[in-house]
């Protein structure tokens, strides 16, 4: 997972889900979003109907690598968090683990305040997930089980779906 693509486990997937709802309904935000660091959108919790959601995560990670870039001419290793504020909206930005993007999407019915101690609460159990998927990533390259976990998931219909 360190520079490459993301496996992620329905297991995984179904926790980190849980864990974005939980957050987009405490921080009262409108839209909550993980992204890992090659800008692919991982999941959400809110309404999207309005939002270029492939558009979002690849400027969200564009934004945390440039912010990198800043970070290093200052002598830091990373900005972990990030803030915009606007008029209408702001949007919280978060480095969870040196893996995903967590992104808070929240207006004037919630706070910067409510919004940071929330997604800190969040951020340790997504972390904690992240770890998880790590090592059974680890243990499965050891016993050459990680080509079958990559495709157990894969129907017929699936693959025929993809080539209609």
């Amino acid at each position: 997972m360190n520079g490459s693509d993301l496996i992620m486990y329905e297991e995984e997937f179904q926790r980190i889900d849980a864990e974005l709802k939980k957050l987009h309904h405490q921080a009262n935000a409108k839209v909550v979003f993980l992204v890992d660091k090659n800008g692919q959108l991982i999941a959400s919790a809110g309404d999207t109907h309005d939002i270029d959601t492939t558009s979002l995560a690849s400027l969200t990670a564009g934004n945390i690598a440039a912010t990198g870039g800043i970070a290093r001419l200052l002598g830091e290793k990373e900005f972990t968090i990030l803030f915009h504020e606007g008029e209408k909206d702001n949007i919280h930005i978060s480095l969870i683990g040196q893996r995903v993007i967590l992104v808070v999407i929240f207006d004037s019915r919630s706070s910067l305040g409510l919004v940071r101690l929330r997604v800190k609460k969040v951020s340790e159990h997504l972390g904690q997930i992240f770890d998880e998927i790590t090592q059974k990533v680890e243990k499965e390259k050891g016993e050459g089980r990680l080509d079958e976990a990559l495709f157990a998931e894969i129907s017929d219909e699936d693959i025929d779906n993809l080539f209609r």
